[in-house]
């Protein structure tokens, strides 16, 4: 019944994506002269994910769906939390939330002015929160998954964070035209607000997910409703990246999930054989570009992995911290689509891990490896990166000469500047 539930939600969130509509300016007349001067293949892609329904869903889709997947690992990221900050805790996310909102209605009230009029505003922000409750409540109170820390069956999805991020969406849509910044301002309240309900242990690493694309993808439809019923009135901007700069430097700034696998079996003594199964990976990511096509970045990240010895699933996990830094290239393909890749190299390093036979890790090294990206954008400061990483890390135990192959897959959210 659970499952059930859960696919019927998923039905109705991607239902817009099949609804596909013109792409229009903030006045609802069309504008489609930028695409006129791409090739046929650039116009092909760019023709169909610049509609309304694919801007308004292109983030909160994947993060819904990511979530849901992610609930088989929800296990591995609590083992990762415990491992590091088992003690963690903090009120500040009750509050927290609610600052991106906070910040705009005081901008709003010292005359800053923002994308709508009070009027037209305030009830964007009623429908997006009605319908963020309204989604919340009704998964809360229907799935009934317990909490991480036992204390009640309301985990799945997390309030709080979709709160944040829906209040992270509004400051987004007001006053992301002034500056990019009140938009990175904004989703990073928004991320450290569920990264530290999980780090609570109040939430599953599904819950947050899901919870923060409840909250973007409510306020894209709050809004919508909104601008169904105002029309001209009350609008005084017009919509933010209407016209994409192509060749714009890509410098961007983003937080990472991914799921790491590693293949093949590793023999660090004679009489262990080794296997990794495949574990998540939670981290950030950065980039500076000094022109549209190559830059310099880096990486940071935590994976757990679990173990298996000579056949026999271990209690303790694998867990791998990593530093890469490196050059990287980027290709604008169309007005809203980027591929890129890089080249890094850094440190790796393995937390003690133990075994029924003896210990792995407690140790680092040297790493390398490449990656390729594909990034998406619908507006000048925010985009969505799915990403492809090969590293070859350092040898489990000092007397191996066997190298770690890591092949990581992730997707983030990135702020682009």
């Amino acid at each position: 019944m659970l499952r059930f539930i859960r696919i019927l939600f998923l039905a109705a969130l991607l239902l817009p994506l099949l609804a596909g509509a013109q792409v229009r300016d903030s006045l609802g007349k069309e504008y489609l002269v930028p695409l006129a001067e791409e090739g046929r293949f650039a116009r092909h892609i760019d023709l169909h994910t610049s509609t309304k329904a694919y801007r308004m869903t292109y983030v909160a889709v994947p993060l819904i769906v990511g979530g849901v997947i992610m609930q088989s690992y929800d296990a591995d990221f609590r083992r990762l939390r415990n491992g590091y900050v088992s003690s963690f805790h903090h009120d500040y996310d009750d509050y927290l939330q609610y600052a991106p909102a906070a910040v705009m209605l005081g901008m709003k009230a010292f005359g800053v002015q923002g994308r709508s009029s009070w009027g037209r505003m305030l009830t964007s922000d009623a429908f997006s929160a009605g319908l963020m409750a309204i989604a919340v409540n009704s998964l809360k109170y229907s799935c009934r998954v317990m909490r991480p820390d036992g204390s009640s069956r309301n985990s799945f999805p997390s309030g709080h964070t979709a709160t944040a991020f829906m209040t992270a969406t509004m400051l987004h849509k007001e006053y992301g035209h002034r500056s990019p910044w009140y938009s990175i301002g904004g989703y990073t309240l928004a991320t450290v607000t569920g990264v530290t309900r999980q780090l609570n242990n109040r939430h599953w690493m599904s819950d947050v997910m899901v919870g923060a694309g409840i909250g973007i993808l409510a306020t894209e439809l709050g809004y919508y409703l909104a601008d169904l019923i105002f029309k001209d009135r009350g609008l005084r901007v017009t919509e933010m990246m209407t016209i994409h700069d192509r060749y714009r430097h890509p410098s961007f700034v983003a937080f990472n999930i991914g799921m790491t696998v590693v293949p093949g079996r590793y023999t660090p003594w004679a009489d262990m054989r080794t296997e990794l199964f495949s574990g998540p990976s939670v981290g950030a990511e950065g980039a500076w570009f000094a022109s549209p096509y190559w830059g310099i970045g880096g990486r940071v990240a935590v994976t757990n992995l679990r173990v298996a010895v000579n056949g026999v699933s271990q209690h303790d996990n694998l867990e791998v911290g990593t530093l890469l830094v490196g050059p990287q290239v980027s290709y604008p393909i169309s007005l809203r689509w980027l591929l890129g890749g890089r080249l890094m190299g850094g440190y790796e390093g393995y937390k003690s891990c133990a075994t029924d036979l003896r210990p792995l890790g407690d140790r680092g090294g040297v790493s390398f490896g490449a990656g390729f990206s594909s990034t998406y954008f619908a507006t000048q400061n925010l985009g969505v990166r799915f990403t492809t990483d090969y590293t070859c890390a350092p040898p489990l135990v000092r007397a191996s000469q066997e190298r770690l192959h890591l092949l990581t897959l992730g997707i983030s959210v990135c702020a682009m500047f």
